[in-house]
């Protein structure tokens, strides 16, 4: 199984920007997904996540309202849109997945929740 994510730049604060992550390989089951972020000295954290069977989605207080996340299962890709963003969302992105398709909410902003990492994307926010 292999995640690849793509979309990330250079954005100005106010702008928006689309992140993309491809799953491939094993994807005959359902996947629950999720983005993190890293920035430059600090800790991982979690950003957003997609159960796959009830579709319900999961963000960070600091990113509510700001971002969102859509699904193409036909082509096993989620996406993290982000809008009105701040230099606090630079960072590189990283999308996660695990194959259980409904962990319980509390274990989704856990970076041990999830089996298979991307590459990660640098997204960063600056006039």
């Amino acid at each position: 199984v292999q995640l690849v994510e793509s979309g990330g730049g250079l954005v100005q604060p106010g702008g928006s920007l689309r992140l993309s992550c491809t799953i491939s390989g094993r994807t005959s089951s359902g996947y629950t997904m999720a983005w993190f972020r890293q920035a430059p000295g600090k800790e991982r954290e979690f950003v957003a996540a997609k159960r796959w069977t009830t579709s319900s989605t999961h963000f960070a207080d600091a990113v509510k309202g700001r971002f969102t996340i859509s699904r193409d299962r036909a082509q096993n890709t989620d996406s993290l849109q982000m809008t009105t963003m701040t230099p606090e969302d630079t960072a590189v992105y990283y999308c996660a997945a695990t194959q259980n398709p409904h962990p319980i909410v509390s274990v989704l902003s856990l970076p041990r929740t999830y089996d298979y990492w991307g590459p990660g994307t640098q997204v960063t926010v600056s006039s």
